[in-house]
């Protein structure tokens, strides 16, 4: 309890803050209004690996698929793909390959990224972050509208990436991120504090 407080005491500060930076401008204010339930989602989002049986509707995952959509990427390039898993014995497959959260998830979605058409020289890798922040969307819209969810890596583990490449006869040209796993918690979860004032520098390290 003494984590959620303090996470709850970060939020409203934030909070505090944005409103007074938005005091003279009305379209802020307006804004400002859901800001607290905004960062309060952030701050209290944790990893939520235990589930309920009961089942996530096709409207629901639809939300958090138009989230990962909406996130940031490297001039647009959007690279990255989806693949939603709802069937029991695909998920069941992935908890023998050592994601355990997947034997009681309801659903699952991969996160892929694209490298048919990368962007040129050093930015070739910029579907790792793009997808990476697809990937965070996914866990906060996930928290935000009552679901548990956690993220399992994929890339860049060759065992794994051959792993759910051959699960989901995914094309050499796609290459699997990430896997989230959701669920309705059956239970709240403590989120972890995990600030820390010592990895902070201002203009130089």
């Amino acid at each position: 309890m003494k984590k959620i407080s303090i996470l709850a005491a970060s939020a409203a500060l934030s909070v505090i803050a944005v409103a007074s930076s938005c005091s003279n401008n009305k379209t802020c204010q307006q804004a400002s209004s859901g800001t607290d339930e905004a960062i309060a989602n952030i701050m209290t989002r944790t990893s939520v690996r235990d589930y309920t049986t009961t089942p996530i509707s096709e409207a629901t995952i639809d939300t958090l698929l138009r989230a990962g959509m909406a996130a940031p990427t490297a001039r647009n390039k959007q690279p990255w793909k989806f693949i939603v898993v709802n069937q029991r014995e695909l998920l069941d497959s992935l908890a023998k390959g050592n994601w355990r959260p997947a034997a009681k998830a309801q659903a699952a979605i991969v996160v892929c990224g694209d490298v048919t058409d990368p962007l040129p020289s050093e930015g070739k890798d910029y579907w790792v972050q793009d997808c990476s922040a697809a990937t965070e969307n996914i866990l906060l819209a996930a928290h935000a509208v009552g679901l548990g969810a956690v993220w399992c890596g994929c890339y860049p583990i060759s065992e794994r990436v051959d792993m759910v490449r051959s699960a989901f006869a995914i094309p050499d040209s796609i290459i699997p991120l990430s896997v989230v796993m959701l669920g309705y918690p059956t239970g709240p979860q403590e989120p972890k504090d995990k600030y820390k004032p010592e990895n902070i520098h201002y203009n130089k390290w």
